[in-house]
């Protein structure tokens, strides 16, 4: 509906993770850069954020870096009685789960051998690792670690959860699996200025490379999203339409300031109060 005035030829703030869009903020690129050298070295790794700040975005940019290379298996609820988890795993590889958790870890063990053998690696992706139900979850992955040719692990694993995932980590329940952690990152917030270049890149990425949002707008995207990446997202997205139905050339805090209001007081979002 806005495309034509703001001159873009897809959506800019899409709630979808597409990795495309993914803007290499500081702690982005380095959060990236350490998952990638958790898969080249094959070591344990794990990635931390709050909510909406782009863990997901980041996993599926792994997966496109890596996809020629790796195999992956992604578990997208990880809620699950220990004996189903490693039946999870299994269909992630696209393998049939078994009736016994002995049959799942037996197929999962050939698979990645195959897979070591023809010169792949496999990588298993838990997201919302922080749901995890308890100590033997992290021992079900665990056992995932003790599959190793003689000089190499056969398969990789990378945790993404909320920040409560890495007090997991440190109790009783996660301490073993901790051990095996070789690589553990989290993703904080953007700052004003990233958070305008943040919005810079993804409307150049969907066709418009000239400014949209004054500064005094990124400004206040920044004070009510505090920085959060879907936060944001969804304050522009927003902004946008109330922009084109004022028929404004340019977004300027008058317009976020009346967006924000109204997300807040009818739609229960989760922006930070002015």
């Amino acid at each position: 509906m806005y495309r034509e005035l703001y001159g873009l030829t897809r959506k800019p703030f899409s709630k979808t993770p597409d990795p495309e869009f993914l803007y290499p903020s500081r702690q982005h690129a380095e959060a990236l850069a350490r998952l990638s050298h958790a898969l080249e070295e094959r070591e344990v790794a794990v990635l931390t954020g709050e909510i909406g700040a782009g863990k997901t975005t980041l996993s599926r940019a792994l997966v496109d870096a890596f996809a020629d290379r790796c195999r992956f298996s992604f578990v997208v609820n990880p809620a699950l009685p220990p004996a189903q988890l490693l039946g999870a795993v299994a269909q992630g590889f696209g393998l049939a789960p078994g009736r016994r958790k002995a049959d799942a870890f037996a197929a999962v063990a050939e698979h990645v051998a195959r897979l070591d053998a023809e010169g792949s690696f496999a990588v298993v992706v838990v997201d919302e690792a922080q749901l995890l139900p308890g100590r033997a979850a992290f021992d079900e992955l665990r056992l995932l670690t003790n599959l190793a040719a003689d000089d190499r692990a056969l398969v990789g694993l990378v945790l993404v959860g909320q920040p409560e995932l890495r007090d997991r980590l440190h109790d009783r329940g996660g301490e073993a699996f901790a051990q095996r952690v070789g690589i553990a990152y989290h993703v904080g917030a953007l700052d004003v200025e990233e958070t305008g270049r943040y919005l810079a890149h993804r409307l150049a990425v969907a066709g418009r490379e000239a400014p949209l949002f004054d500064a005094a707008a990124v400004a206040a995207i920044h004070r009510h999203a505090g920085g959060v990446p879907r936060r944001i997202n969804q304050l522009a997205a927003t902004a946008l339409l109330e922009g084109f139905a004022r028929e404004a050339e340019e977004i300027g805090a008058e317009v976020v300031e009346a967006v924000a209001a109204d997300l807040v007081t009818h739609m229960g979002s989760p922006l930070r109060p002015r």
